[in-house]
């Protein structure tokens, strides 16, 4: 894999104050210097908007957010965070996490977090593969993946292992 391939991640938040944990966030936004971050809030109502607003502070040169004022849906919200991803880094690869569907798949948002670190490249890869087996062309929105369908692939490979140990 190349190392120096950079990754852009959207994370999309709506009143997740407190599943945010900034010093974990800093940690792992430092550890790397090949992911940039796309905070989006979509009009929380807690201190969500504050927290990120913090972590962007510490990680200037990684970390953007971008704010909702209006409550939109996952697509508005990922493509505000996809223009500004374009528009701003020169990116081959950016995925989007929407917090509501870590927390109804039981995922912790610092535990992907982290994760997105240690398996940059493996996210790289299956990217790459998804595009790779898409027969149409990319438009500019389409090309932002599932971040969360990568994790679930690697739960089901994990099963799939564990089922066949027994």
């Amino acid at each position: 894999m190349n190392l120096k391939m950079n990754i852009g991640v959207i994370i999309i938040f709506h009143n997740n104050a407190t599943e945010i944990n900034n010093r974990a966030f800093i940690e792992n936004i430092k550890s790397t210097n090949h992911i940039k971050m796309c905070f989006v809030d979509n009009e929380s109502k807690d201190e969500t908007l504050e927290k990120l607003l913090d972590i962007k502070e510490v990680c200037e040169d990684k970390v953007a957010v971008v704010q909702i004022k209006k409550k939109v849906n996952r697509e508005s919200a990922k493509r505000a965070g996809a223009r500004y991803m374009f528009n701003d880094f020169d990116l081959k690869h950016i995925g989007f996490i929407d917090t509501h569907s870590l927390i109804e798949h039981n995922y912790n948002i610092n535990d992907i977090l982290n994760a997105l670190y240690v398996e940059k490249d493996e996210i790289i890869a299956f990217d790459k593969e998804n595009k790779r087996k898409q027969h149409i062309k990319s438009t500019l929105f389409k090309s932002v993946f599932s971040v969360l369908d990568y994790f679930k692939s690697q739960d089901s490979i994990k099963s799939n292992i564990q089922q066949s140990i027994l």
